[in-house]
Order: structure tokens, then C-alpha cells, then sequence
């Protein structure tokens, strides 16, 4: 029997197509202008510092020079803060522990107050005797080999950024007055000493950084993880490392933080870590207790005790890096200003004003909220599978290698550091993966196929070419560039 109803008719067949292109049309439109909105608001900020340094700058040449070394000093901070940041929110953002909004805002906070409270009070102005002071013996050349540096720094941290290659801020700066040096006084005025412990740093700083957190994670496997009573286990260990995070990064902050607010000795900063981390351990025992209370005794129950302790670690890093590398930004700029003010060459250092201050600390948050999400997606991602557990292993391993580093005197790099962990982690996993095999084909005797290995690694191998590429390559670049911009600067300064 048939339908007698009329069949319906869609009259809105040709409004539904043109609204479903228009939909796709506004979509592709915002996808094009969000890089395009950062890029204006970026452009923005660099032109309010270079304002803010003109009042300061008196006139003539002075204003000039002044304003032009704040505009590249802002934009210095624009790619720290793009750059350097994902090292402390990557893992965090990679393990769910954080959305990349949160992390974002966590981390432009903690960075500002960091740069702001805690900031570095004076600056080298021969970047830590790198290059010899004869060589920039006038106030001339001394201006041009900071600008030079300056800029040269910026231009390598953005092409970084842009390649998607986290580098060390620092060594980007030491890069820049290496080769500004060499143009000014030639090879022999670089303490070539020095550009050889950073070259060691290269190798020692990832190297330790991913021992620690292979460490760590291979602890909490074999304690926690893989015993029948996992709930028990994480009571007794979970309390335990997470005082040890409060203690180590007590001293961290206390001995790389907090310089400008404290004075005080590596043992008395060593001891103020014990206490904090016996406090944070008594204090971890009942809260760790009566939360996992209700969890069921399962491995994906022992993540979530190790998420807030995680965005604590993201948090502080974030505050101690602010504190420390917003020197790298306005160093060079407050050296400027210094010398060309009348103010002569200081052979030691120099202060750092608090509009100098400012232009770094809110660089590097606006650098971090404008194009950071790009690096802090691939260090928490893209290298290797991070979860809540792991991510913990790499901020307690950055803390602890940058306290054992300095005990012993080794340049080393919270960049290199924080990644090295990642790279620590993903190869531990990937050689437990492999004796497991191996242990599964040999009750089975069914050996897998060089194929089926190599699917399985679980860090991404290029990746690993391509930042280790860029870490060697990062002090000759932006010492090539320095060279190019000072020679350059020659001829108007």
C-alpha cells in the first residue's frame, strides 16, 4: 500500500550548500588571520618598547641607538618567551595534565613574576669573559657588538621557532658576542675555553638530564607499577618523590631564582630544600592516602596522583626560568643603555632598570601566548608519548641535573635538560619494550621482524637528528649572523 502523504520537498537544499561554503570559507579565513593577528600584536609590542626607551633616552644618537636596541631587546623576548617556555609546559601540556590554555596562562604568569620579582639584578657586559675587554675597548665597538649580538640572538630563536626546534636562549647570546668578537679583535680575543665547556654542555646537559628521568621512571616501574598492591606502593613513593621535587626545586629556586630577593650560601640552600621537602613529604602522606582511598588498584589510578604535583613543577620551572633568562633578553639592551648614557664600560656588570625589566618580562609572555603552543606541543607530543608519571620524571630529572650540574661547575643548559628527560624517557621505554619482547618471543619462539621492531620505537627518531642538529649548529649561526650584523652596524654607527 502506498504513502498517500506528498513526498517532502527540502526548499532549503540551496541555503543549507551556500551557508555550509560559507562556514568552510570563515573557517579557512581565521585559520589564515590568526598568524597574522599574532604577527600585528607582536609588531605592536616591539613599537610600545621602542616608544617606552625614547623616554628614557634623552636625545640625538643616544635616542636613537637606545631605541633601536629596545625594539630588538623586545623582540629578543618575543621568541624566548615563543622558544625557551615550551620546555617547562610541554610535558605538562603533553600528559593531559594541563590544557594548552591553562598552561598558557600558567606559564605567562609564573614567568612575569619571575622576570619582575625575582629577575637578575646585574648583567655581564662581556657575556661571563667570553671575549676578551681589549677587544671591545671603545665605547663604540663595544654598542655594536651588544646590538650585533642582540640581534643576531633574536634572528636565530625565531628561525628556530619557526623550524620547530627548541634551543638554548643562552647559548644563542654567547653565540652572538662570539661573533662579534671575532670581527672586532679577531680569533684570539674569544676565550675559546669557554666556547669548549659549552660545546661539552651540548652533550653532558641532554645525556644527564635523560638519565635522571629514565632513573626516576625505572623506580616508579619497579616499585609502584609492577608490584600486586600498586595503591600500598604509591603511598609509600609517591609522598617520598614528590618531597624530593619540593626540596630540589627549594634549592633551585634559592640558589637561581631568587638571587635578586636572597643572599645566601649553596649549604644554607641545600638545607632550606631538606626542610621544605620533609614538610611536603609529611604533609603528601595523608593527602596521597585518602585520595587513593577510592582509586582502584589499576596503573591508570597511579596517574592522577601525579598531576597536581606535575602543574606545581610546570609552575615553578616557568617562575625560575623567568628569573633567570629574562637577562638573556634585556641583557645586551641594559649594557647599551648603560654605555651610551655616559656612564663608561663597567668591567664587571651592570643594572638592570626597571623599565628593561619590564620590556623582558612581558616580552616573553607575549611571545609565549602568541606562538608558543607551536614548541609546546612538539616537546610534550610529538617526541614521545608523555604521560602524567613520565612528565613527572622530566621536571623532577631538569631540577635535580641543574643542582648537580652546578655543584660541579658544568655549563649547562634547562633546554638541553628538559629534553634530554623526554628523549630519557621515550628510550627507557623503548629498551623495557624490547627485553619484553624478548622475553615473550623466547617463551613463544616467535622472534619478531626487523620490520615490526623498528614500528614499535617509540621516539621519534627525526625528531631527535633534527634537535640535536640544531643545538650544534645554534653557537657557529648566530655567531655567523653577529659577525654579518656587526660589520654591518659599522657603517652607521
Amino acid at each position: 500500500m502506498t504513502d498517500p502523504r506528498p513526498p517532502q520537498i527540502n526548499r532549503f537544499k540551496t541555503l543549507d550548500k551556500d551557508l555550509d561554503r560559507q562556514s568552510v570559507f570563515e573557517h579557512a579565513a581565521d585559520a589564515v588571520s590568526r598568524p597574522i593577528v599574532a604577527l600585528g600584536i607582536a609588531a605592536l609590542f616591539i613599537g610600545i618598547c621602542a616608544l617606552i626607551a625614547a623616554a628614557f633616552a634623552g636625545e640625538g644618537q643616544t635616542m636613537l641607538i637606545i631605541t633601536a636596541a629596545a625594539g630588538f631587546g623586545a623582540y629578543m623576548a618575543l621568541n624566548i618567551g615563543a622558544n625557551d617556555v615550551a620546555n617547562n609546559m610541554g610535558p605538562a601540556v603533553g600528559s593531559k595534565a594541563l590544557t594548552m590554555g591553562g598552561a598558557l596562562i600558567i606559564a605567562a604568569v609564573c614567568e612575569t613574576a619571575g622576570a619582575l620579582i625575582a629577575g637578575g639584578d646585574v648583567v655581564s657586559t662581556i657575556a661571563g669573559g667570553i671575549v676578551a675587554p681589549e677587544a671591545v675597548a671603545t665605547e663604540s665597538v663595544f654598542v655594536r657588538a651588544m646590538l650585533a649580538a642582540l640581534i643576531a640572538s633574536s634572528l636565530w630563536l625565531n628561525i628556530a621557532t619557526w623550524a620547530g626546534a627548541p634551543v638554548s636562549t643562552t647559548h644563542s647570546i654567547v653565540g652572538g658576542v662570539v661573533g662579534a668578537g671575532i670581527v672586532a679583535g679577531g680569533f684570539a680575543a674569544v676565550n675559546w675555553g669557554m666556547i669548549g665547556q659549552i660545546a661539552a654542555s651540548w652533550v653532558i646537559s641532554p645525556v644527564l638530564g635523560g638519565i635522571f628521568a629514565a632513573l626516576f621512571l625505572a623506580i616508579i616501574k619497579a616499585r609502584v607499577n609492577d608490584v600486586p598492591d600498586k595503591l600500598a606502593a604509591a603511598r609509600i613513593w609517591v609522598p617520598a618523590l614528590v618531597g624530593l621535587m619540593a626540596g630540589t626545586f627549594t634549592t633551585y629556586l634559592a640558589t637561581k631564582g631568587l638571587k635578586k630577593l636572597i643572599d645566601i650560601s649553596g649549604l644554607t640552600a641545600a638545607g632550606l630544600g631538606l626542610a621544605v621537602g620533609l614538610l611536603v613529604w609529611a604533609w603528601m602522606r595523608p593527602v596521597i592516602a585518602r585520595k587513593s582511598a577510592t582509586m582502584e588498584n589499576r596503573k591508570r589510578s597511579l596517574k592522577q596522583l601525579f598531576g597536581l604535583p606535575l602543574v606545581a613543577a610546570a609552575a615553578l620551572m616557568s617562575f625560575a626560568h623567568g628569573a633567570n633568562d629574562v637577562s638573556n633578553a634585556v641583557g645586551p639592551l641594559a649594557a647599551i643603555v648603560h654605555v651610551v648614557q655616559g656612564n663608561g664600560m663597567a668591567a664587571g656588570s651592570v643594572g638592570l632598570p626597571l623599565w628593561i625589566l619590564a620590556i623582558g618580562a612581558f616580552g616573553i609572555s607575549f611571545g609565549l601566548m602568541l606562538f608558543g603552543p607551536k614548541l609546546i606541543r612538539l616537546v610534550g607530543d610529538q617526541i614521545t608519548k608523555l604521560n602524567q608519571i613520565r612528565a613527572f620524571c622530566v621536571a623532577l630529572s631538569a631540577a635535580i641535573t641543574v643542582i648537580f650540574a652546578s655543584a660541579l661547575g658544568l655549563p649547562v643548559s634547562s633546554t638541553h635538560i628538559a629534553v634530554g628527560g623526554i628523549f630519557g624517557v621515550g628510550f627507557y621505554r623503548e629498551w623495557e619494550a624490547e627485553r619484553r619482547a624478548r622475553r615473550q618471543n623466547l617463551h613463544k619462539g616467535t622472534p619478531l621482524s626487523a620490520e615490526e621492531r623498528r614500528r614499535r620505537k617509540l621516539v621519534r627518531r627525526h625528531h631527535v637528528v633534527g634537535i640535536a642538529a640544531a643545538w650544534v649548529i645554534t653557537v657557529p649561526a648566530t655567531a655567523l649572523i653577529s659577525a654579518l650584523v656587526f660589520w654591518l652596524l659599522g657603517t652607521l654607527i
